[in-house]
């Protein structure tokens, strides 16, 4: 059913791509005919057909002449996109997708850490240091010290120069941070060992260190996921 609170193409994007993820329509799947989606989500033919072409450009839809609209296995989909990408971490109920996540993002920022080990210079060093001080300053502030851990990131992305590889890492990170399975129950104990660990990655950029810091970069990145997974599988 369409969401009432969305615009109506957006809801009818975001239900079809969520019928899609979930396994309701799987793969080889006819859609209906659009006089039946029509009537289904309550909206005009016209959105339905904006609709369908918006899940047809996201790698889940195959619009054929003559053979209908066709559901696409799971490796056309673009799971890069905001939509698709929600859809599959709102639904991701064995954590399996963010485990997933948790291994591309580790590899990421593991090779932009060790190519800003590379690169470092003195106005590179201070900008770090800077960003890993916001994450000390602000400990006893919960929602502003996730923002300076997430800045820290950030910052090494940047410094990293590569564009390519941030931009999926931000993606992705920013899309995880929105859901609670990610975050799991926040400890202090965690955050001490967050801190701890950003001091690790800053002292092994600044040093040029590539190698310690991919290493120290790639450990904190899985080590932080696996203790918040465990608080969210007790949950």
């Amino acid at each position: 059913m369409r969401t009432p609170s969305a615009p109506l193409g957006v809801a009818v994007v975001t239900d079809l791509v969520g019928a899609i993820v979930t396994g309701e329509l799987q793969p080889g799947d006819v859609l209906p005919p659009e006089s039946s989606l029509s009537q289904q989500f309550g909206v005009s033919r016209t959105v339905i057909r904006e609709s369908v072409k918006r899940v047809e450009e996201k790698g889940l839809l195959t619009v054929a002449q003559g053979r209908g609209t066709t559901v696409n296995p799971a490796t056309a989909w673009n799971v890069l996109d905001p939509v698709v990408l929600s859809a599959l971490v709102d639904h991701d109920d064995s954590l399996g997708v963010l485990d997933e996540l948790t291994v591309v993002r580790a590899s990421l920022e593991a090779s932009m850490a060790s190519a800003a080990a590379s690169r470092q210079t003195p106005e590179l060093s201070a900008a770090l240091e800077e960003a890993y001080q916001r994450s000390v300053a602000t400990f006893d502030d919960f929602e502003t010290y996730i923002d300076a851990d997430a800045e820290f990131h950030y910052t090494v992305m940047e410094q990293s120069g590569n564009l390519l590889a941030a931009n999926i890492t931000h993606i992705l990170f920013a899309r995880a941070r929105e859901s609670s399975r990610f975050t799991g129950a926040v400890t202090q104990e965690a955050l001490v060992l967050t801190l701890a660990e950003h001091k690790a990655i800053l002292d092994a950029i600044v040093a040029g260190n590539a190698e310690q810091a991919a290493a120290t970069m790639h450990d904190h990145i899985c080590g932080a996921w696996s203790r918040r997974r465990q608080s969210v599988s007790r949950s």
